[in-house]
């Protein structure tokens, strides 16, 4: 990113700062500043900050180079009115900058109970590789210090790709169109995924993930119309916190289609057998006529007391202890399955975070978080 600035001291000068990833920012300068004095810039001087880069980066810190070009009058009025990228070349390295961006406190506890519930986070960042690599094994996302640039992506074949996804947790360097690609490499492989992203360049991947979530507070408007809900707090841990709701929810749904069924089965069972066995057990009143085992407003009276109640109270019941150490259910599992099997994907952003949930495309809906 560049800004163009008229200089107030020097009479028909301006200058163009320009900043950026170090190591691409570098390519587009012939000169650095030292002091007052601008220097050619030689390839020992590009290899030793480039190794300073690498220090900040292996600090866990975002790291940005600065640039400037200092332009005449003329040259500065012609690219206020048409800026043209010829302006960012021939630039001179200012210096450095590292940026700490910490995890939240709580964001390690997040992944970690993601992990054994099954969901793998994956970060996708345009930060330095190294960066993303150290806050990814900071928060326990990866153990490997491993991480794939876009770069590295794009000469991938789509069957390399198949299996880089399987075993990368963390991407660096990427743009929009990368993010696609590792969508539809991990839907291929039969994972269920889910991507959060705040910008208006994120759009393209939350529509087309299985479940698209958006910041709330940092989101563009564009994330948010793109997005499947809203999260209200831009924070990850919300995000666990709803797969585990809707665990207990459906886990609930459960118990009270099974507590219903058993209970309406012994209705059924009493009225076929009591006509089926009415000579036995003196229900046969002669002729072709039997009294009835239930009455119609018995039945009504035994489903009123015995079934609605005790089916709305499991419907409220507080999720089971273990819940989140359970392995995702598989996506066309009905409710009254008995199996919990197959495991689901989350693709999480640096800077924001990304779920999996399986759920036809609703409207936008707001989430907030806080753990159960």
């Amino acid at each position: 990113m560049s800004t163009l600035h008229r200089d107030t001291e020097q009479q028909g000068r301006g200058v163009v700062f320009t900043k950026g990833a170090p190591d691409v920012l570098l390519t587009r300068c012939t000169r650095e500043l030292v002091g007052d004095d601008r220097r050619p810039l030689t390839d020992e001087r590009r290899a030793r900050i480039l190794e300073a880069n690498e220090v900040l980066a292996s600090q866990a810190l975002r790291t940005l180079g600065v640039a400037g070009r200092w332009l005449t009058d003329d040259l500065l009025e012609e690219h206020s009115t048409h800026p043209d990228e010829r302006l960012e070349h021939d630039l001179t390295f200012a210096g450095l900058i590292g940026i700490i961006d910490p995890p939240r406190p709580e964001a390690k506890n997040a992944v970690e109970r993601a992990r054994r519930a099954g969901i793998r986070p994956v970060m996708i960042t345009g930060d330095h590789p190294r960066t993303a690599a150290v806050i990814a094994q900071e928060l326990g996302i990866t153990t490997d210090g491993r991480a794939l640039t876009g770069s590295e992506l794009e000469r991938l074949a789509p069957d390399a790709l198949a299996r880089g996804v399987t075993e990368t947790s963390v991407y660096a360097r990427v743009n929009p169109e990368h993010k696609l690609r590792i969508i539809d490499a991990l839907r291929r492989s039969g994972a269920v995924v889910a991507m959060t992203g705040d910008g208006v360049d994120d759009a393209p991947a939350l529509k087309k993930a299985d479940i698209g979530v958006a910041m709330g507070i940092t989101g563009t408007d564009v994330s948010k119309e793109a997005a499947d809900m809203v999260l209200a707090d831009d924070n990850f841990a919300s995000i666990v916190a709803a797969v585990e709701e809707g665990r207990a929810v459906f886990a609930n749904i459960r118990k009270f289609l099974r507590y219903l069924l058993s209970s309406n089965t012994g209705e059924v069972m009493t009225m076929f057998f009591g006509v089926l066995l009415a000579r036995q057990i003196g229900l046969d009143v002669g002729g072709d006529a039997v009294v009835l085992p239930l009455l119609a407003t018995q039945i009504l009276w035994i489903n009123m007391v015995t079934d609605g109640p005790p089916a709305l109270a499991l419907g409220v019941d507080p999720a089971d202890d273990g819940l989140m150490d359970q392995p995702p259910r598989p996506p066309g599992e009905r409710g009254h399955h008995r199996r919990h099997v197959g495991r689901h994907r989350v693709r999480w952003n640096h800077h924001g975070g990304r779920h999996a949930l399986r759920a036809r495309r609703l409207p936008a809906r707001r989430l907030r978080g806080g753990q159960r």
